[in-house]
């Protein structure tokens, strides 16, 4: 092996290193992330429960006398 074959191995396994760096670095994944059924799913789910915990906020806030109220409203029904 001539000594212009050794440097042309040389960057090429740098270069191979760098690459494998920066996919390393990205996840591993290098495609563009799309939006699959699975992330909108997820999505969705997220919204409801975003929803959920908005409803919670407020009757964890809400005084509690009209909180008790309420509750009594609905027993009588």
């Amino acid at each position: 092996m001539n000594q212009y074959s050794m440097v042309v191995l040389i960057v090429l396994i740098v270069m191979v290193a760098t690459v494998m760096k920066a996919r390393y670095r990205h996840g591993g994944n290098m495609m563009p992330r799309g939006d699959d059924p699975e992330t909108l799913r997820m999505k969705e789910e997220m919204r409801m429960l975003r929803d959920r915990v908005a409803v919670l906020e407020r009757i964890a806030t809400d005084r509690e006398n009209s909180l008790a109220r309420q509750i009594d409203e609905l027993r009588d029904r």
